[in-house]
């Protein structure tokens, strides 16, 4: 990236923000570009290989309800998320995702979980009322 001299000199290059474009920064930074690559790569097939196994799997959450189905209260991404990891997945809350809000209704609801942002996993949660 080309940038005025000054603004180099004066402050990106004395924050570490910025190196001179010397043949060897560009060899090291070639290397560094390889690397970042790679891991890269291991993440996507890692989250791959996950979503190939939660991909179809049903998650069963135990609410209070009422006698009309709705929920006294809702089941929220972290909830279906603690009852993933319960199941052996490794899956943090911001990875479910509930386009419509928290689920607030007894029954099956399709849900997606973002394992990578190019990994989407589609997982049914059945929504199961305790009638009080």
């Amino acid at each position: 990236m080309k940038v005025k001299d000054g603004y180099a000199r004066n402050f990106l290059i004395p924050k570490k923000q910025a190196r001179r474009a010397t043949k060897e920064a560009l060899a090291e930074f070639e290397v560094r570009r390889a690397e970042l690559e790679k891991i890269a790569a291991e993440k996507l097939a890692a989250a791959t290989a996950q979503g190939e196994k939660l991909a179809g799997s049903t998650v069963q959450i135990n609410q209070k309800a009422g006698v009309d189905g709705r929920l006294f209260g809702s089941v929220t991404n972290a909830d279906i998320a603690d009852a993933l990891v319960k199941q052996g997945f490794a899956v943090e809350k911001a990875q479910v995702r509930l386009p419509e809000g928290p689920l607030k209704l007894v029954g099956e609801h399709a849900v997606q979980v973002s394992l990578h942002t190019d990994v989407l996993v589609d997982v049914t949660v059945a929504v199961i009322g305790e009638h009080v």
